[in-house]
């Protein structure tokens, strides 16, 4: 009997590369908040957040959950998620456009408050 072992080789990382993805996911999170307050179309600003979303799933998935060197485990976590995301989408947009449709609007002023003279 021969003696053979089989050595798996297992990436650890090192601290530069996880603090490198750390302030990657930082900056892209701080790109998310400032397009939430950027006045933009709907539909052109939901497409942007979903992709930087979807970047910052990936680099997790990668990196954190150490499926980089992992091809295969890497497509079937990343891949069913994203179909289902988009599945999730054409369901809720329709009755979010409905909803909004829906919304009062005032058609005059609303009455001022009267001022009280001392």
């Amino acid at each position: 009997m021969t003696g053979h072992t089989e050595e798996h080789e297992h990436f650890a990382g090192s601290n530069k590369l996880f603090t490198s993805i750390w302030i990657w996911l930082v900056l892209l999170t701080l790109v998310e908040i400032v397009l939430a307050y950027r006045p933009m179309a709907i539909h052109f600003m939901l497409t942007i957040l979903l992709g930087l979303s979807i970047i910052k799933a990936a680099l997790i998935v990668a990196y954190f959950m150490h499926l980089k060197f992992e091809r295969l485990s890497l497509i079937l976590t990343i891949v069913p998620m994203l179909v289902i995301c988009i599945c999730l989408l054409f369901v809720f947009f329709p009755d979010s456009f409905r909803s909004h449709a829906l919304r009062y609007e005032f058609k005059e002023t609303p009455p001022q408050p009267a001022m009280e003279s001392h």
